[in-house]
């Protein structure tokens, strides 16, 4: 296996992050082989906590590839948190906004460019009662029709217990959690189609049923239907990434 290349800011991030990782976290980590050595590749988890990203990152680190994440653009403005999320090359996304087409065209840029772009679809933690996944927002799905990059799932569980977004509870003890990554999903029947609103919609959902079935391995359950987000104002926020 070729060994990641690293920059400066990249390599802070790594001896900032693993002994974090270390200290609050046993591993279970499966699939890695699914997620391609190189190459563009759209990165899909659930989301079942704030602590989950560190899970990710630690794990697709770990598979050699450097995650570049879309995140929430006012994390750029608080300061040294925005100075190494623009270092170590992530992802801001305005969020209601005409500057949200702007983000679109980074997560492009970044996708062409080789990256491996994680964007969790549901968009924000799940409001599942029981943490399973809701159903996902097209920014996922849009940014795979444009550029063609495989779609890979990514399951965890376990970072709920160190933060709890039900609870709000934060508990800074060793807690197992378990990663694992799915084959490529299988969008080849809307190749070469136009982004409308119901192609989205209908990638998004076999995105999530993908996401929803590999969490269910891990759970070792009968998963349930996606989860239908609670009601809010409707915005232009609906198709961002």
């Amino acid at each position: 296996m070729t060994q990641l290349r690293l920059g400066f800011w990249q390599r802070v991030a790594v001896m900032l992050v693993l002994p974090v990782m270390k200290a609050l976290t046993t591993t279970t980590w499966a699939g890695r082989e699914n997620i391609p050595a190189t190459g563009p590749v759209i990165l899909v988890p659930n989301h079942v906590s704030h602590f989950d990203p560190l899970v990710v990152a630690h794990y697709i680190y770990r598979s050699n590839r450097w995650p570049r994440f879309l995140g929430k653009a006012s994390l750029w403005r608080v300061p040294i948190i925005g100075y190494l999320l623009r270092k170590t090359r992530q992802i801001p996304v305005e969020r209601g906004s005409a500057e949200a087409v702007k983000s679109l065209q980074a997560l492009i840029n970044a996708v062409t460019e080789g990256g491996a772009v994680v964007i969790y679809p549901e968009g924000t933690t799940t409001r599942h009662p029981d943490l399973w996944p809701m159903r996902g927002k097209t920014g996922a799905a849009r940014l795979a029709l444009l550029t063609g990059a495989p779609v890979v799932p990514i399951a965890a569980w376990g970072p709920q217990a160190i933060f709890d977004p039900r609870t709000n509870r934060l508990k800074l003890r060793r807690t197992h959690v378990t990663v694992t990554a799915g084959r490529p999903i299988d969008l080849s029947r809307w190749a070469g189609a136009a982004p409308s609103r119901a192609v989205l919609t209908e990638m998004t959902e076999t995105i999530m049923l993908g996401v929803r079935d590999l969490l269910a391995e891990i759970r070792d359950g009968e998963p349930p239907a996606l989860y239908d987000r609670p009601a809010r104002r409707a915005s232009t926020s609906e198709d961002a990434p």
